[in-house]
């Protein structure tokens, strides 16, 4: 192994440890205000979902019952520990927290929760809670790039890169030196976790994975902040993670233009309700339906042409039997965008089940199609025929779905998306949320990150 491979957990710890708000464009400062305030909706829309509500019942009865850091379902407080695990189960539940193309990783539901409470914790300024959490996304969507296809296959990744961004973010607000955020990486990339097995039942671990990430990346960035050593080598070395969780790993990916290159500017954020792999071929269909003037009652066969990671996710899908599983369901998916215009929040909840959305589930079909698998994970193309009861077959092209980049959300779509958010889940008020977001926005002038929702009365 060459000496720059062998290096590259320590250069990427040094990144992160060395960060300085001066070093990041002020482009990239400005999308993180738009991604913390994205991710303040979706954590937020976490209210009255029972796995949240477990996990934050399980947290709150391991701890203090109050804190400096905020439980924002609750609006009460508690350690910092305790409260990155509620909120990471919180903002992932709804399915609208932001994605990363290039790594297929959700960066904001790992990385914000333990930033936050940290920087509550500790008395943290605004633009050093900005700063920890660029450090966290560039870690983790590197981490996740590196770890590549493979893995992603098997692995839930943001719960596996989860841990390390989770840490970067911590190690950066504690002052990690870049020997310190080394041990850090070791002791989080050890804990990495997360398994795709549980969509096959339904199951509610995947907000066990953001919860577990978020800790267990904090976990470690206190305890090498206290001396305590990890691996030195625990992304690329012999018995690391990517010998034990990938066959096709890149470590050249983990220093990619490394303080250049910044892929938190890359991160697209979610419009419809549902998986990521089901929005280009929704806007797609969307496209042909609004080009021909076409009804869900028109639609005789829709088949979508979809990378082969579609298919790895949402293949086990077929019958879902709860709304966040149908929300890996390809056909339940289309059928609503079908129906109501969008895979909404509402329409999942109320129709995902009925007769006419099954009805359109059943007659859509997801086939590997070679150009959008090799784009695949850089660019998410949605391609779709779409064949109708009068005879017509149609074809349907999406090369950037709503919410990417270069089709991105405007800091208005990205408010009235988080109102949504609140008003569906109760978790606040119109009120609160609006003044709320209006202090978000200000975020980078705060000097000292205080409690984002008013305290329970």
């Amino acid at each position: 192994m060459s000496q720059q491979h062998a290096s590259a957990t320590a250069t990427l710890a040094a990144f992160a440890a060395n960060l300085t708000t001066a070093d990041i464009p002020a482009t990239v400062l400005r999308k993180t205000e738009d991604l913390f305030v994205d991710w303040f909706g979706s954590a937020i829309g976490g209210h009255n979902a029972r796995p949240v509500d477990s996990l934050t019942r399980f947290a709150l009865s391991m701890g203090p019952d109050e804190g400096p850091s905020e439980v924002l379902i609750t609006r009460g407080g508690s350690s910092p520990y305790l409260a990155a695990m509620a909120n990471a189960s919180a903002s992932h539940v709804a399915e609208q927290d932001d994605v990363h193309n290039g790594s297929v990783f959700h960066p904001a539901t790992v990385v914000f929760p333990p930033a936050l409470a940290v920087a509550q914790a500790i008395g943290a300024s605004g633009a050093q809670l900005i700063t920890a959490a660029v450090a966290g996304y560039e870690v983790g969507i590197r981490v996740g790039e590196f770890l590549g296809r493979s893995h992603y296959k098997v692995f839930h990744t943001t719960g596996t890169a989860g841990t390390l961004a989770a840490a970067a973010a911590v190690g950066h607000l504690l002052g990690l030196n870049p020997s310190q955020m080394r041990h850090a990486f070791g002791s989080a990339g050890t804990q990495s976790a997360g398994l795709w097995e549980f969509l096959r039942t339904a199951a509610d671990s995947k907000q066990l994975h953001t919860a577990h990430a978020a800790g267990a990346g904090l976990m470690s960035a206190y305890l090498a902040k206290d001396g305590f050593t990890g691996a030195a080598q625990i992304l690329e070395g012999p018995q690391g993670m990517a010998a034990g969780m990938s066959s096709d790993a890149d470590v050249r990916k983990l220093t990619d233009r490394l303080g250049s290159r910044w892929a938190t500017a890359e991160t697209s954020f979610k419009y419809h309700a549902s998986c990521r792999h089901t929005h280009p071929a929704a806007d797609a269909l969307l496209q042909v339906m609004q080009d021909n003037q076409l009804q869900a009652q028109d639609l005789a066969r829709v088949v979508t042409h979809v990378h082969q990671g579609a298919i790895d996710v949402l293949g086990p899908v077929t019958n879902p039997s709860t709304v966040h599983q149908s929300k890996f369901s390809m056909g339940t998916v289309l059928g609503l965008a079908a129906r109501f215009g969008h895979a909404g929040l509402i329409e999942f909840d109320k129709h995902f089940s009925d007769t006419l959305t099954t009805a359109l589930r059943d007659k859509v079909e997801m086939q590997l199609d070679a150009e959008v698998d090799a784009a695949y994970p850089q660019r998410w193309i949605g391609k779709v025929t779409v064949h109708t009861i009068d005879g017509r077959v149609l074809q349907g092209r999406v090369d950037e779905p709503k919410g990417d980049p270069g089709n991105t959300l405007s800091r208005d779509e990205i408010t009235a998306k988080a109102l949504r958010l609140a008003a569906h889940s109760g978790g606040a008020s119109a009120d609160d949320m609006q003044a709320s977001i209006a202090d978000l926005w200000q975020v980078m002038q705060w000097p000292c990150v205080g409690r984002l929702l008013l305290a329970a009365s």
